[in-house]
């Protein structure tokens, strides 16, 4: 059997090459998410004159992409296409657009993420880098998985640069586009990566959020039981979202063709719908609800309902974001209610679900076990590891990246 040799001059290729493209994106992703904050604190403090505004913000949206690239409204879609047609390109408009475009669904109160934003900014550098230096001689010889592993490196900078979470940013990119396997060729330069978009976007201020999680578990048969269950409604929590997500996008489509019209009218009743519950507690990107989770404020027991389907309308309706932070925001306060019932300890257990419905809701395993690690600490290590994966499990394998695909060790049957 003829040994295979570890080509290190490739790893050295790629490696370089996720440094560049770290600095550069960790760059963006700083701007973006201080303007975002910026944003948030403003809508704030003007939320009745602002969030009346979301379906004409709307319509401004949807024209700037038919304007200047409409492909690139493909969004999250146009990133998986490119993950696995080699001939697929990525509009480097992509990026002004869907940061401004991110930028007005939250002026004016749309419910949304914006990890999304930052992973397809990342893509969109590392593509275009990675086509250039596939000019170059040594670029022709490297891979033929040469436009994958720049995709890669570009998603796992985006993520960590917006998060600051390297570990758990390197393995999203390597999971999620094919939900139960992992592309290691890309590991060491999107860990480059993520790890250098992260301390670029700190060094120029991007702040980090994290909380010490001091609240230990007593294990006993009962304590267990308890967690398991836990689990379990965090798992199909995740499933739910992705399932109604999918299943809103495609009814809205068909209920209202004409995009402008859908944008405008569900804009308009979104703005009633924000304001009438407790005056925009459910708008932007939850961080409202997660922070309430975090120190002891209040928590409704619906508030984890309202946050996930008024983020599944506005992100039906073609406002731009992401899913990620407000499915932190639905997890956590999702938490807190369970941790309640079951006489749980509240903030381990909402942060337990902070990642276990982040996991379930993108169909990955490694990514949420970390960011868990990452932004609540080390010590509780094991919880996290347990609690994800049972979520991930039950999540009846779905996702809310509809071109995500799955490998056939877990394609159990049809979904």
């Amino acid at each position: 059997m003829k040994e295979k040799r570890i080509n290190y001059l490739q790893i050295l290729y790629y490696t370089v090459a996720g440094v560049v493209v770290g600095i550069l994106v960790g760059a963006i992703d700083a701007v973006f998410g201080r303007v975002l904050l910026a944003i948030t604190d403003f809508r704030g403090q003007h939320v009745m004159v602002l969030v009346p505004f979301l379906g004409a913000a709307g319509v401004l949206i949807l024209f700037l992409y038919q304007k200047f690239s409409p492909k690139a409204q493909k969004g999250m879609g146009l990133i998986f296409d490119t993950g696995f047609e080699e001939n697929e390109k990525i509009p480097p408009a992509l990026v002004p657009l869907i940061m401004v475009s991110t930028w007005l669904t939250h002026l004016f109160g749309g419910s949304a993420g914006r990890e999304g934003v930052a992973v397809q900014i990342g893509a969109t550098l590392s593509h275009a880098v990675g086509r250039c230096l596939e000019k170059t001689p040594l670029g022709k010889t490297v891979s033929v998985h040469h436009g994958r592993i720049f995709l890669i490196i570009g998603m796992a900078a985006g993520f960590g640069g917006l998060f600051q979470t390297p570990l758990a940013a390197t393995f999203f990119s390597l999971e999620v586009l094919v939900a139960g396997a992992l592309f290691y060729e890309a590991l060491l330069p999107a860990m480059v990566a993520a790890f250098t978009a992260s301390f670029t976007s700190h060094l120029l201020g991007l702040e980090k959020f994290s909380v010490a999680v001091t609240d230990a578990l007593h294990y006993n048969a009962e304590t267990i039981v308890k967690l398991i269950v836990t689990a379990v409604i965090f798992g199909i929590a995740g499933g739910v979202f992705s399932y109604f997500l999918a299943l809103a996008k495609e009814k809205m489509a068909a209920w209202i063709h004409q995009p402008y019209v859908r944008i405008l009218v569900s804009g308009i009743g979104l703005s009633v719908v924000f304001l009438l519950l407790f005056r925009g507690r459910y708008c932007g990107l939850g961080t409202n609800l997660i922070a309430a989770s975090f120190q002891g404020e209040t928590v409704y027991a619906f508030d984890f309902v309202l946050k996930a389907a008024l983020t599944i309308v506005t992100l039906a309706a073609g406002f731009q974001g992401g899913e990620v932070t407000p499915l932190f925001a639905i997890g956590a306060t999702l938490g807190v209610v369970l941790a309640t019932a079951f006489g749980l300890p509240v903030m381990l257990v909402a942060a337990l679900g902070y990642a276990a419905v982040f996991g379930s809701a993108t169909n990955t395993l490694l990514a949420p076990i970390l960011i868990g690690i990452e932004v609540f600490g080390a010590e509780q290590a094991i919880p996290f590891a347990i609690v994800c994966m049972i979520a991930f499990v039950c999540n009846g394998n779905r996702t809310i990246y509809g071109k995500q695909r799955i490998s056939q060790m877990l394609d159990f049957g049809e979904k």
